[in-house]
């Protein structure tokens, strides 16, 4: 970096032989999240993470971030501090460099503004439309954690007791996911996987955002699909379908994959190197367009997932 925070504006030096890849997310108070039940510093983390898991989808190593803040008249300099360390323990974990960014008042709700930059060499871009049918599809992590950690802080009082540590382990992750960035690395690095996509939205999202770019559909085998333990047994005990919430449930930030079966030897070697992050294989890409979620009751629709603007 040649210019930081302090400047009109930061200066920063491309790495030579990559591209950089720009992403930018936006948190608004009342829309995607509460404070009730949310920290400064749960929002500091969160804001910063949910970029990361872009970059980490494209397969880049991420390197500066952009803050932008809209603070309402409520907000103290203590929660101000807060929120901006919980950002940068999260930065300094990743080797991501705050360089500056904008702080403005208002009279509305608290919003919350990221714009990182990482980098990556030309060839080992991953992007979502590069699948082809036949190839294998793969998820890390395990999903529903975020949604049902979400429901349990939105009861009242909050219904996750510390007595139950996979509940709690949701409610953490609701708060401060862990982006993949270092599994999205490895697989740019090795050229692994012809195509990946975040799952911020939900798995149905990221199917059909990855199907849609590919020009392919998707056979998914439900019986497969990883749900996180605690996730699974609050869904079950409020009478949610568990497959059907993990499906459409937001707040994951996991990959979703597609790995020709070509590179299963390939795959294998990177699955080694997650860290005790597990990779589950769900699925296939199809030349057919549609999307198929294969049960013991029968076939079904695949969940659309969280959807930002509802059609008319």
């Amino acid at each position: 970096m040649t210019v930081g925070i302090g400047d009109d504006a930061a200066v920063v030096e491309p790495q030579r032989g990559t591209l950089d890849v720009l992403t930018t997310d936006t948190l608004v108070e009342g829309v995607h999240f509460d404070q009730a039940f949310v920290s400064p510093a749960d929002l500091g983390h969160k804001t910063l993470a949910v970029n990361l898991s872009d970059l980490a989808a494209m397969g880049a190593a991420p390197r500066v971030a952009l803050l932008s803040l809209v603070l309402p008249d409520a907000m103290t300099a203590n929660a101000l501090d807060a929120l901006v360390e919980g950002m940068l323990a999260l930065a300094e974990q990743h080797g991501v460099a705050l360089v500056g960014g904008n702080i403005t008042r208002s009279t509305g709700p608290l919003v919350l503004g990221v714009t990182a930059v990482g980098s990556v060499r030309r060839r080992r871009v991953l992007t979502r439309s590069g699948g082809r049918a036949g190839d294998e599809l793969w998820v890390s992590g395990a999903l529903g954690a975020g949604a049902a950690g979400l429901a349990c802080l939105q009861r009242d009082p909050p219904a996750a007791p510390a007595s139950d540590t996979e509940l709690t382990d949701c409610v953490e992750w609701y708060r401060r996911p862990a982006p993949r960035v270092r599994i999205g690395m490895l697989l740019g690095r090795n050229r692994t996987a012809r195509a990946a996509v975040d799952l911020s939205d939900g798995l149905g999202d990221g199917l059909r955002q990855l199907t849609a770019a590919s020009g392919v559909g998707a056979t998914v085998d439900g019986s497969t699909i990883p749900i996180a333990p605690g996730a699974h047994r609050w869904f079950e005990h409020n009478g949610v379908d568990p497959l059907e919430a993990a499906l459409a449930g937001g707040d994951d930030y996991e990959l979703l994959v597609a790995v020709p079966r070509t590179h299963r030897r390939r795959f294998a070697a990177i699955r080694k190197l997650t860290r005790g992050v597990p990779f589950t294989r769900i699925g296939e890409l199809t030349k057919a367009p549609e999307l198929v979620l294969r049960t013991t009751s029968g076939n079904r629709p695949i969940p659309v997932g969280y959807e930002h603007f509802k059609q008319a």
